[in-house]
């Protein structure tokens, strides 16, 4: 082998402080290395228990209360009409989960650190801006997430709860104390708890099960056959292809002993691509689930709605604000209600969980600044709160999913700047040796790419026209 051709297949973006001529920060420092590996004669199922962790965390951003505004909006307005859009979006976030744990797992750095350390100087304030408004984007979802659990539990206003959410900084130091471990294993057992019931009802109650060969239909005929649906579709997107959640991804990886030779590395990308397929199928199934039971009890029903649920518009429903009525044909009201809200409230503080740690990774990979946790989620809670308060001040309660899918529509619009970035990297064999993407990866990797910005860009008119009505009002 040459001298070039054994550069060539050598990754050099390992955390080598002579590429800028400073010492590299390690992704979550507090974190990294910590997790043991066992040998590569270990079995499989003991190999895969030590590298499953981190997809299924990320996989907590595809089921938070950004993709139910959008799973429910879509099933209650258009039926099964945008079921593809969420199929598609699925299969794009694991291609593109897949590819930024490649990014970690080999090049040991997150998609941050490599942008700041292989880009130009002055990319690195406006990359860390829309990173950061990526994120409050999300924020502002859990927001109202929680904020309407709160409402269904408590009976809160929503105004108040919105405000009552600024303080859930101390329950998330509280929970933290507890182990991770713990309050993980809380989390999937509510959402297994409520995915449980979605299963029950499609598969098992004849009042609900669904027409699978409509279901069929609408997955292989896709299309935009109604007003609404483009930004509809562009919201789901950005609430299953979620921007932060790939700079997240490539950091989390790192919490395993770092792998150093080949066979290592080969292992690592072959149990963290097992992990990655298996979360975000959940999260898919879920989100699919949710779509076609707003479908099946909500859609051309909206007199029903106000009947059962007061406070309703009949002519625009909020419809996570009555989503709980998707588990009565198997529950009681009360008890809809009641689990509803549980899984929504645990869905809203997981997924601040994860944007804590997203806001870390991009702030510490972009400016290398380093502040303390309750800090960093203090501001960026701070930030999704004002737009929140303000727009139900003005606008009164009916304006929670209009926000919820506006929310993911920002997100949408910033993923090409995330996109962009990680497939240059990871389609390098500059930068990744021999474990630059293969052709399959290269080329679903581009599609999903082009696919997402198209539809950004197409959707543009049409989703400054929605935020502007959510703003300024009908």
């Amino acid at each position: 082998m040459s001298l070039k051709e054994a550069i060539c297949e050598t990754p050099i973006a390992m955390n080598d402080p002579s590429r800028n001529g400073q010492v590299a920060l390690r992704s979550l420092e507090g974190l990294h290395g910590t997790v043991p590996v066992p040998p590569a004669e270990a079995g499989f199922w003991r190999q895969l228990r030590a590298f499953a962790g981190p997809a299924f965390l990320v996989s907590v951003g595809y089921m938070d209360p950004g993709n139910w505004g959008t799973d429910l909006k879509a099933g209650a307005e258009f039926r099964y009409g945008l079921l593809w859009v969420v199929a598609l979006a699925s299969v794009m976030a694991i291609i593109m989960q897949v590819i930024s744990a490649r990014l970690g797992l080999v090049a040991g750095k997150d998609l941050a650190q490599a942008c700041r350390d292989f880009y130009p100087r002055w990319s690195r304030w406006p990359n860390w801006l829309f990173c950061e408004l990526a994120i409050v984007a999300c924020d502002l979802a859990e927001v109202l997430g929680s904020a309407v659990a709160l409402n269904l539990l408590f009976h809160i206003p929503l105004l108040w709860a919105v405000i009552i959410t600024a303080f859930d900084v101390l329950l998330l130091l509280a929970l933290q104390g507890m182990g991770m471990r713990f309050l993980e294993a809380i989390i999937v057992v509510l959402v297994a708890t409520i995915g449980t019931c979605y299963f029950i009802e499609i598969f098992v109650l004849p009042q609900t099960t669904p027409d699978f060969l409509e279901l069929g239909g609408a997955l292989l005929t896709p299309g935009f056959r109604e007003t609404g649906m483009i930004v509809l579709a562009i919201g789901i997107i950005g609430a299953t292809v979620m921007p932060h959640n790939l700079y997240l991804h490539s950091a989390l990886v790192q919490t395993r002993k770092p792998q150093g030779d080949e066979h290592r590395i080969r292992r690592a990308i072959r149990f963290n691509t097992i992990d990655t397929v298996l979360a975000l199928s959940v999260a898919f199934l879920i989100n699919a689930a949710i779509l076609v039971l707003a479908a099946q009890e909500f859609y051309g029903k909206k007199g029903v709605v106000v009947s059962l649920a007061n406070g309703a518009d009949e002519a625009d429903p909020d419809w996570i604000r009555v989503a709980y009525l998707t588990l009565t044909p198997l529950l009681d009201a009360t008890a809809a209600s009641i689990l509803f809200g549980i899984a929504l409230l645990a869905s809203g503080q997981s997924s601040t969980i994860t944007g804590t740690l997203a806001g870390q990774v991009v702030m510490e990979g972009f400016m290398h600044w380093r502040i303390r946790p309750w800090a960093r989620r203090l501001i960026t809670r701070s930030l999704a709160i004002i737009p929140a308060i303000l727009i139900i001040g003005l606008r009164g309660n009916g304006s929670i999913n209009d926000l919820l899918v506006l929310s993911q529509v920002v997100l949408a619009m910033q993923l090409p700047f995330a996109m962009f970035p990680l497939l240059h990297f990871t389609c390098s064999r500059k930068w990744m040796g021999r474990y630059a993407n293969g052709w399959f990866l290269t080329m679903a990797g581009w599609v999903s790419c082009l696919l997402i910005t198209a539809l950004a860009v197409y959707g543009l008119p049409e989703a400054m026209e929605e935020a502007w009505r959510v703003i300024a009002g009908p």
